[in-house]
């Protein structure tokens, strides 16, 4: 468990001011858009500025050109600025893209994710914009990485609109350089009764996820592929009962999965469903008893979830009980907030199914060896400094010949590691 450790009180609001002209790229970040396509979304005041993007492999010089689509909203009285989306590709492997939108303003760059063995994700949640968000976002830039898995709670505007303009220029420096996937979380919801009563509405605006090209309906829920991995991301506020569409979409996303060629099942969501926090306690319940039994027979590995603002580890689950065969569950939503940490855990009655638990800031690693195998860790924000306090290698479970009665991965792919790989 933890070493001592003075918890840190609630960070202060940080405000990142527009300090570009209007028609100058601002809020840029880059998201996964099917197989080696990158999308790419900026804002601008200046509503002529086009949705075009420039981009090449050396500085400055831009050999290719996309153009994509717009959009904007208002809310209340708040009027969004031009939203632009581009999908740029087919793009090489581990490359370093260099990029410009809407044919004018300062370059940016990104590194696409590689194609084989070994990958490396980053998971934090509930990130909001305070000084703890950025110390969160320091460490994380500190150690390489290839992709961002946010399982929710961004920007914590909360209506309060003008917060979304400033998370986005807030995580610009590093979701402008590495591909972010994110889902929703209750904070994003902002609901209106008459006036806004869907809800999601600048969320939907301002981080389109590649949701069309896994069959899914909607931004809330959605899948994509990456080096071995089926990553799964689930509307925690979406309808998820038996005959919803996320429901059903579901089922049909995991029965198209084939283990051979993504070993890896992963899970992403917002309100978790194993938790001893004394913080939202049971609010992931309904959405557990609904689908933790389509999970459990798909073999996922690993199901990340935020929310509880605090890391908690458990073994692998199901149904309450210890499984060998069932996912390992991760709270994760430690980013940063301005609500501050959930320090008070309950007494375990089962001490075997939570290993670790720890109320800090801070962010996980998930670096995929091989097909086998793979490194956990969760780094603390130790003030100014980052700290791996907890961490476990992890074997798939299309590998465990116990559990894979129906998600073989041939022999060949029970490949060994060796520490050079970790």
């Amino acid at each position: 468990m933890a070493d001592v450790y003075r918890r840190p009180p609630v960070g202060s609001k940080v405000i990142t001011p527009h300090q570009r002209t209007d028609s100058d790229p601002q809020q840029v970040h880059v998201s996964l858009a099917g197989k080696d396509h990158i999308q790419v979304t900026w804002v601008t005041n200046d509503k002529h500025v086009p949705s075009v993007v420039d981009y090449g492999t050396r500085p400055g010089e831009y050999a290719a050109s996309a153009t994509g689509v717009h959009t904007s909203y208002r809310y209340l009285f708040y009027k969004s600025g031009k939203i632009h989306h581009v999908k740029i590709g087919p793009l090489s492997p581990k490359t370093v893209y260099y990029y410009r939108c809407g044919g004018q303003g300062q370059e940016f760059s990104f590194t696409t994710p590689p194609s084989s063995y070994p990958i490396e994700f980053v998971v934090a949640g509930d990130l909001g914009q305070t000084e703890w968000t950025k110390s969160t976002l320091s460490q994380v830039s500190k150690s390489d990485y290839d992709v961002f898995l946010l399982p929710g709670d961004l920007s914590y505007a909360d209506t309060t609109q003008p917060l979304w303009d400033s998370f986005g220029r807030l995580v610009e420096p590093y979701a402008s350089q590495r591909p972010w996937m994110v889902t929703q979380g209750n904070h994003e919801v902002e609901s209106i009764p008459i006036l806004h009563p869907r809800g999601f509405k600048a969320y939907n605006a301002r981080w389109p996820m590649p949701y069309g090209e896994s069959g899914s309906t909607s931004n809330l829920y959605y899948s994509f592929d990456v080096v071995g991995a089926h990553i799964i991301m689930l509307g925690s506020y979406a309808k998820f009962d038996a005959k919803s569409d996320q429901y059903k979409w579901l089922q049909a996303d995991l029965a198209k999965v084939d283990r051979s060629v993504t070993p890896w099942l992963i899970v992403l969501l917002h309100a978790p469903w194993y938790n001893t926090n004394v913080a939202h306690k049971g609010e992931g319940e309904a959405m557990r008893k609904a689908l933790e039994e389509v999970l459990y027979k798909a073999r996922v590995d690993i199901v990340f979830a935020g929310h509880v603002h605090a890391y908690e580890r458990f073994t692998r689950i199901y149904d309450n009980k210890a499984d060998p065969c069932g996912p390992i569950y991760i709270t994760i939503g430690d980013g940063g907030n301005r609500e501050g940490l959930a320090r008070e855990f309950e007494k375990l009655k089962d001490p075997s199914l939570s290993v670790f638990r720890e109320s800090s800031f801070g962010h996980g690693r998930l670096k995929i060896i091989n097909e086998t195998h793979a490194h956990w860790s969760w780094h603390r924000n130790d003030d100014e400094f980052s700290k791996q306090a907890d961490e476990i290698l992890i074997e798939n479970l299309a590998a465990a010949r116990t559990c894979n009665a129906d998600n073989t991965v041939p022999d060949e792919a029970q490949s060994k590691f060796t520490n050079d790989e970790l």
